[in-house]
């Protein structure tokens, strides 16, 4: 998608249920990075982790000005469901789906991509150093890079 921004988005949990973070890296459609960060969310599951790491990534790229979005993140559960081709069977998931399509319907255009962990390291590597420290790590404000307020873990 030529002008697009980029969103890369991991979550993960340490058990599962386990401590758990979120990770996500935004950049702008020349590839500079708008913001970054990771997010410790408590002990929760990680489908639950993925989906947080995406709400909070398009959040921010919304809050940024995106209107047409690409975003990559290795969850192929997430990533089909978001496109229409898995239902979201279980209703822990349900709440955080239609979060996320609310963001989406700030979105002019959105491409959802299924990405190798290899080429998700980024995104992966901030909700681990989330998780490792119990904090939120980079310049992304929790739900948004703009400086909104968190309304789930903080």
């Amino acid at each position: 998608m030529s002008g697009a921004f980029t969103l890369h988005t991991d979550g993960g949990a340490r058990g599962n249920p386990g401590p758990a973070g979120a990770g996500i890296v935004l950049r702008d459609p020349d590839g500079t990075v708008v913001c970054e960060g990771g997010r410790y969310l408590g002990e929760v599951t990680n489908n639950v982790a993925e989906y947080e790491a995406l709400i909070w990534g398009l959040e921010s790229a919304v809050s940024h000005g995106a209107r047409t979005l690409v975003v990559k993140a290795d969850s192929e559960l997430v990533v089909k469901q978001m496109k229409g081709q898995y239902r979201v069977k279980h209703p822990g998931l349900r709440p955080l789906y239609e979060r996320a399509r609310s963001a989406v319907a700030q979105l002019t255009s959105v491409e959802f991509v299924h990405v190798r962990r290899e080429n998700n390291k980024d995104a992966d590597a901030l909700a681990n150093e989330a998780m490792d420290t119990r904090s939120v790590v980079g310049n992304a404000v929790w739900p948004a890079c703009d400086g909104g307020q968190g309304t789930l873990f903080g």
